[in-house]
Formats: structure tokens, sequence, C-alpha cells
């Protein structure tokens, strides 16, 4: 298997690697709660308004997607799933450092985020290669006129997509269940540190 592949197969894993750390090491506040959780927050929304356009597949542990979806979100930016991620991940490395030390601070924030774009650096020219090969010169304009991660100010024409609150509810289950426990958690930690 391809590396690239594997760790695409097994991106869940390595990402749930950096919220080890933050619940391990992390000494979160009042006030570094009430500062990351809306990040957070927000970076799930931006997620579900991404999953709700792109379906059940971004579950999957091979890439696969039965259409080029350019509507919602992706008619701004290439990744906004990831986005959405990256802002949750801002949110709680935010939420739960807030009485560690300034050096272990920006260990854990910067150590997370690092781990993130390591991983995407090596998941989205993977995901991208099946793109160009499924969708030819489609995806070939589309990359043209949406960048990969710097949202455009006005969406693209003709977008293809629609939004679907129940792929939402079923793709993200397991989504919605981290999020929680990470709620949890940081409410327990709050409580310790």
């Amino acid at each position: 298997m391809h590396m690239r592949a594997l760790i695409f197969k097994n991106r869940g894993l390595l990402l749930s690697l950096p919220a080890l750390a933050l619940v391990k090491r992390g000494k979160p506040s009042a006030a570094s709660i009430a500062v990351g959780l809306p990040i957070a927050i927000a970076g799930e929304l931006v997620r579900c308004w991404a999953v709700g356009y792109s379906g059940a597949t971004t579950r999957n542990d091979v890439v696969t997607a039965p259409r080029l979806v350019t509507a919602g979100p992706y008619a701004y930016v290439r990744n906004p799933l990831y986005i959405g991620n990256f802002i949750t991940a801002i949110g709680f490395a935010i939420a739960f450092t807030g009485k560690n030390c300034p050096v272990m601070r920006g260990l854990l924030a910067g150590g997370s985020l690092a781990v993130m774009a390591a991983v995407y650096a090596a998941i989205v020219p993977h995901e991208e290669a099946y793109l160009r090969a499924q969708f030819g010169a489609d995806f070939e304009r589309y990359c043209e006129r949406v960048k990969r991660y710097v949202p455009r100010g006005k969406p693209i024409g003709d977008p293809v997509g629609e939004w679907s609150a129940d792929v939402v509810r079923t793709a993200e289950s397991k989504t919605f269940a981290t999020f929680a426990a990470m709620l949890v958690t940081l409410a327990v930690r709050a409580r310790q540190a």
C-alpha cells in the first residue's frame, strides 16, 4: 500500500494523537475555555457544513467520490472539512492549555497543529490524485478557480451538490461523540487544574 493511502486510511488514529496530548498534558482555565470553546464549536460547524455537501464518503478508508462537489463551502475552498478540523483543533488547544506555562502551551498547541499539517500534507495530494483521475478536466478547472486552503471572497458559479442534514447526522456520529468526549474531558480537567 502506498504511504499516502496508508496515512489516509489511518488518519483518524493519527489525528487523535494531538487530542490525547491535550487531554493528558493540558491544564485548562475558565478564561481559556471561554476563548477556545467558541472557536472549537465554529470549526465543528464548518466541518458539518462541508460534510453535508460531500456526503458519507468522508468516512471511508479509501478515497472515493461519486461526484465532484463544488457547492456550499467547496465553492470557496477545496478543503473546507480540513479547515474546520484545524479551527476546532485551535479552539481545543486554547481551551485545554490556559494554565500551562507558555512553553508547554506552545509545545502542545504547535505540536498538535504540526501533526495535523503533516497528516493533511500527505492525504490532500492523495485525494486530489484520485479526483484528478476520476473527474479529469472538470477537477482541473475547479482547481484553477478554487485554492486548496485559502478561501475565495465569492463562491464560484455553477456549483454542484446539495446539503443534507441526514448525511451530517449519520456520517458525523463519531465526530459528535469525539467532540462530546472532549467537552466532558475539558470540564473534568478544568476542575482538576
